[in-house]
C-alpha cells in the first residue's frame, strides 16, 4: 500500500532531500545538489520565492519506506497578475511503480482542485532561475549542477496517466576549438566602434555586485515575452547574489554598456561542477568544498548559465562583444567544452546566436501538462 505523508519537519525535509541519492545510487550521471544549500532552498525563511509562492512537499512511502517524493507549487504572482492558472509540481522523483507516480500527482492535483486552478505543469520550479523539465533523451550524458536528472521510465509514467507535452527543451554543446577568435575579435571591435559600447571583464566579484540589480532588469527586458517568465523580486536577486555570485568566477561575468555606461547585455558563465559534486556525495565538509574550489579553478568544461541582450540592441551583434571576451578568458584557461543550459525548442532568436558553433543537441527535456477537472 502506499502512503502519502506532507513534510512537516526538519528530519522530513531531510528525507526528502535525500531520497534522489538512494534512488541513483553508482549512476553515473547523476549529479548531486548540496545537502544544506537544497534544505535551505525550500526554507520559507531563507529564500524569498515563497514570499510569492506556496509550495507543499510530500514523500510517497511503502512499508515505511520512502518511494517518491514531489512538491506541489502554485505561484500566485503567475496566477494572480498573469491570470496564468497554473498549478505546478517539481521535484518529482519515483520508483518505476506507476502508482506511486499517480498518487503523488493526484495529490497536486487535488491542491490545484482547492485553488481553482484549470491546469498542472511540471516538473517546474518556482520560477526562471529553477531547475525545469524531466529528461526525455540523453540519459548517458551527465547531468549539471542547474538541471535535473531521471531515469527513463518517468517520460512514460507521466504520458500514461494523461499528461502531453507542454514544453521542450534542448541541451547543447560545442566544442571550444569550434570558436573562431579571429572572427569575433575583429566583429567585437565593429559592434563596438558602432554603438559606442564598452565590454566590462571583471577579476573581483565586488566589482561586479553594484551591476546585478542592472543585470536582472536586462534579464527580464530579454524573457519578458517567452511564455514561461515569470518575474524575479527584489529579494529574489538579493537572494541569488548571496547565492552564487560569489561563488563564480568573476572572469566568467561578463557585462556590456553603452555610451551612458547602461548596461545593455550580459553573460554568466559557470565551470563544470559535475564532477566535484559527485566526489562531493552532496557535503561540503570535510572534502568536499576543496573538489569544488578545485573544480571552480581548474574545470576543463564551462556551462553557459544565463544569457541576456536589451531588446533595443538585439539583432546588431552584440553577443559578438560577449563571446569575444569569453574567447579570451578561455584560451587562457584551457577550455575545452561549452555546455548550455535547457533552452526552449521555440526560442528561434538564442538558437541563431550559438549557430556559429556547430553545436550538438546532446540532451531534450520536457515539461508535461495536463488540465485539471
Amino acid at each position: 500500500m502506499i502512503t502519502l505523508k506532507k513534510v512537516s519537519s526538519k528530519k522530513e525535509m531531510k528525507a526528502f532531500v535525500l531520497f534522489p541519492f538512494s534512488l541513483y545510487k553508482n549512476n553515473p550521471y547523476w549529479v548531486p545538489p548540496i545537502i544544506k544549500d537544497e534544505i535551505a532552498n525550500f526554507n520559507p525563511k531563507i529564500n524569498p520565492v515563497f514570499e510569492n509562492a506556496d509550495a507543499q512537499f510530500f514523500l510517497a512511502y511503502r512499508d515505511k519506506k520512502i518511494i517518491g517524493r514531489i512538491v506541489a507549487i502554485i505561484n500566485w504572482f503567475e496566477v494572480e497578475k498573469q491570470q496564468i492558472k497554473k498549478m505546478r509540481f517539481g521535484w518529482f522523483d519515483v520508483i518505476d511503480d506507476i502508482e506511486v507516480s499517480k498518487a503523488l500527482l493526484n495529490k497536486v492535483k487535488e491542491i490545484g482542485l482547492e485553488n481553482n486552478l484549470e491546469f498542472i505543469e511540471g516538473p517546474i520550479g518556482f520560477n526562471n532561475l529553477d531547475k525545469t523539465g524531466v529528461l526525455i533523451d540523453g540519459f548517458d550524458h551527465i547531468g549539471t549542477m542547474i538541471t535535473w536528472y531521471n531515469h527513463p521510465y518517468y517520460k512514460e509514467h507521466l504520458e500514461q496517466l494523461g499528461f502531453v507535452k507542454e514544453k521542450e527543451y534542448l541541451e547543447n554543446k560545442f566544442k571550444f576549438k569550434n570558436v573562431d577568435a579571429v572572427y569575433f575579435d575583429r566583429v567585437s571591435n565593429i559592434i563596438k566602434k558602432r554603438f559606442k559600447l564598452k565590454a566590462l571583464d571583471f577579476i573581483k566579484t565586488k566589482d561586479i555586485l553594484p551591476y546585478v540589480d542592472e543585470m536582472f532588469e536586462v534579464f527580464s527586458a530579454t524573457y519578458s515575452k517567452l511564455s514561461t517568465f515569470v518575474p524575479i523580486s527584489d529579494a529574489q536577486i538579493a537572494f541569488f547574489k548571496k547565492k552564487y555570485i560569489s561563488f563564480i568566477n568573476p572572469e566568467y561575468i561578463k557585462f556590456v554598456v553603452n555610451e551612458q555606461n547602461k548596461l545593455i547585455a550580459f553573460a554568466i558563465v559557470m565551470p563544470s561542477f559535475s564532477e566535484a559534486l559527485q566526489k562531493s556525495k552532496g557535503k561540503l565538509f570535510p572534502f568536499g568544498i576543496f573538489h569544488l574550489l578545485h573544480a571552480r579553478k581548474h574545470a576543463k568544461d564551462v556551462t553557459f548559465y544565463l544569457i541576456g541582450v536589451h531588446p533595443e540592441y538585439q539583432n546588431k551583434g552584440v553577443t559578438a562583444v560577449i563571446f569575444d571576451q569569453y574567447t579570451k578568458v578561455f584560451t587562457k584557461k584551457g577550455i575545452v567544452n561549452c555546455i548550455r543550459t535547457p533552452e526552449l525548442e521555440e526560442n528561434e532568436a538564442i538558437r541563431k546566436i550559438w549557430e556559429k558553433f556547430k553545436p550538438i543537441t546532446h540532451k531534450r527535456r520536457r515539461t508535461y501538462r495536463i488540465n485539471i477537472s
